[in-house]
């Protein structure tokens, strides 16, 4: 379960972002929520490295700003990984807020599509490293020995088969039948890409094939058709990954 902090002074904006992150569809849990990088920073005091795995703090904040709370946040916390919101298009305040050592900085109002993947991507980061002892015991200790390769094939093929419903990564893991932070390491070692990425570049391209054979079918049909119950989110992913709309996507294609 990914462990989240929230930080923005104004109030409205930070319940706007929990509200964003519960719809999170992995399991996510937020450890806190504070008005500034010192009330923050009083929290982090007491916390170990397990109570605590992402940040998402704005830049500019009465007492301390963003800056100066990643610099103090990963010194107690080397590990944590840390996302900057700022409502300033300024490439500046990102060369900044990196070398201070966020992870990645989103303008506001955010993406949704893209907080989601950054959650997705830091969830899998916690389980590979995090588990990898946990991982080698399961991985002795299953009944049938299977090798990386071919454990890398069934979820790719469970992912072929199953990519509608509604599947996350301990899903998959509990069928093939290691825990989640061993098929992860070893999914992305062979494949170059994350489970998580695996499962929305079939989903997408399974949409496209609907939308180039089944012209009758609406775009929110079509979102459920292959596992997004959110239509919202389907239309920014397709159009991130794709670089057009759906609905672009269809006209732009032509007739069989």
């Amino acid at each position: 379960m990914l462990k989240v902090m929230v930080i923005d002074d104004e109030e409205h904006i930070r319940q706007g972002i929990v509200k964003i992150l519960s719809k999170y569809p992995g399991e996510l849990e937020i450890a806190g929520q504070h008005a500034n990088g010192l009330e923050a920073l009083l929290q982090i005091a007491g916390m170990d490295a397990g109570d605590l795995d992402l940040i998402l703090t704005d830049i500019e904040m009465p007492m301390m700003n963003g800056l100066d709370f990643i610099e103090q946040a990963k010194s107690k916390l080397p590990d944590l990984s840390i996302i900057m919101l700022s409502g300033y298009n300024d490439f500046e305040y990102a060369r900044r807020a990196m070398r201070a050592g966020a992870a990645d900085y989103l303008l506001k109002p955010m993406d949704k599509v893209e907080v989601f993947r950054l959650l997705a991507q830091c969830e899998e980061r916690k389980l590979t490293a995090g588990g990898s002892e946990q991982a080698k015991g399961s991985a002795a200790s299953t009944a049938v020995p299977v090798g990386e390769k071919t454990t890398v094939e069934r979820i790719r093929k469970l992912i072929e088969q199953e990519y509608n419903r509604e599947i996350d990564l301990k899903y998959i893991a509990d069928k093939v039948g290691f825990n989640a932070s061993y098929i992860s390491k070893i999914f992305s070692r062979e494949t170059g890409e994350t489970i998580t990425d695996c499962l929305n570049r079939v989903r997408i391209a399974k949409a496209k094939q609907f939308l180039r054979d089944h012209p009758g079918l609406k775009v929110y049909e079509i979102a459920h058709s292959v596992g997004y119950g959110d239509k919202i989110y389907f239309q920014k992913l397709f159009k991130r990954m794709v670089g057009v709309t759906p609905l672009e996507y269809r006209a732009g294609t032509p007739d069989s």
